[in-house]
């Protein structure tokens, strides 16, 4: 047998009529008409005209915060469920970025060694031959074998940090 929703508060309309919530009365419902409440009952009024309410001097306004952040409600189950799923959605977006990150780290880490490969083959100073857009091996002058020193010291300077 399921189990009856228990309202929480209970307050009367503007015709008198009883009316039961788990959410919180419209703000124009006077204090006096709201018969049963989540919490405590709101830090009592002036009493010098309790139908106005004087605004907080300004040293007044953190002192004020702080009863009420304490007399918050706690949450229900369904604010509990809530913040699992959303907890549960940020660790699996952090652990997404880092997968990420660490797949971008593995590609630096191994572009920096076979640049310093390239690098290291370049300098020794042995004849090289590339092969052309046609198909056919070219040996590289001492132009393009600058050009390419220049461009790995390029790869390892961006990637080998």
């Amino acid at each position: 047998m399921p189990l009856s929703a228990n309202a929480q508060w209970q307050w009367l309309d503007k015709n008198g009529k009883k009316v039961f919530s788990d959410q919180a009365p419209p703000p124009d419902i006077p204090e006096k008409n709201i018969l049963r409440r989540v919490g405590p009952p709101p830090a009592a009024r002036s009493t010098a005209n309790p139908n106005v309410d004087a605004p907080p001097a300004e040293g007044a306004a953190d002192a004020a915060a702080a009863p009420k952040a304490a007399a918050a409600p706690k949450p229900s189950g369904v604010d509990k469920e809530l913040e699992e799923k959303t907890k549960k959605a940020e660790a699996e977006a952090k652990a997404k970025q880092d997968a990420e990150a660490a797949k971008v780290a593995k590609a630096k880490a191994d572009n920096c060694a076979l640049a310093r490969q390239g690098k290291a083959t370049m300098d020794s100073g042995m004849r090289i031959a590339k092969v052309n857009a046609q198909g056919e091996r070219e040996i590289m002058d001492d132009k393009a074998r600058a050009a390419e020193q220049k461009r790995m010291q390029s790869v390892i300077d961006a990637d080998c940090k």
